[in-house]
């Protein structure tokens, strides 16, 4: 009976990264990924499929969500009261729009891809990311570029789209910043969060 239930658990628990609730600090890449040891096998696929780092990978989902597998933009508001529409279908850990969503299931053939699944979330970034590189020539490591055409899309980027977009630039050069960082910190620590000691 006891081995049943450990069983249960660890079951459960292998389940945990699509309901896994957003870290409470964002900080620090290693103490996210040792709580969510899901999360850094999920991206350590992601890193050999598409070849992004990491860090842009992370910097792209923090920016997005804060790590919420839920997240959606805020509505509308009529009179400043009244709750209306979204602004847009973005929804999940990538914040990704039902046509982009609909078009990575397609293109990758995981038609079954959640976007409040975070091995499946970092995935699309970096299919995204691969898609940048084909189409607009952008770097799998340059953090900034990739998270304005993520923003922009790919016409959008080709054209400058962004340039207008004094806040969006600012916005890039912090997801450039963070990607950085979490790279460094996940460099000094990839062993550890790689050890086969632990298991979730």
């Amino acid at each position: 009976m006891k081995r049943a239930g450990l069983l249960l658990c660890l079951a459960l628990a292998s389940l945990s990264a699509c309901a896994t609730p957003p870290p409470a600090q964002t900080a620090d890449a290693c103490l996210i990924l040792e709580d969510n040891r899901a999360w850094w096998r999920a991206i350590q696929r992601t890193e050999r499929r598409w070849g992004v780092p990491p860090g842009v990978q992370l910097a792209i989902l923090k920016r997005e969500s804060s790590f919420n597998a839920h997240a959606r933009p805020a509505r509308n508001r009529l009179f400043g009261i009244i709750p209306g529409s979204r602004p847009s279908s973005a929804y999940g850990y990538a914040q990704a729009l039902d046509q982009t969503w609909d078009w990575y299931r397609e293109d990758t053939g995981r038609g079954g891809a959640n976007r409040n699944n975070f091995g499946d979330a970092v995935d699309f970034v970096g299919w995204y990311a691969s898609k940048s590189r084909q189409l607009s020539g952008i770097p799998s490591d340059n953090a900034r570029d990739l998270y304005l055409s993520y923003h922009e899309g790919h016409g959008g980027f080709n054209r400058g789209s962004y340039r207008s977009k004094r806040w969006l630039v600012n916005v890039a050069a912090d997801v450039a910043r963070d990607a950085t960082r979490y790279q460094t910190q996940i460099d000094g620590c990839r062993r550890r969060l790689s050890h086969r000691f632990w298991l979730f």
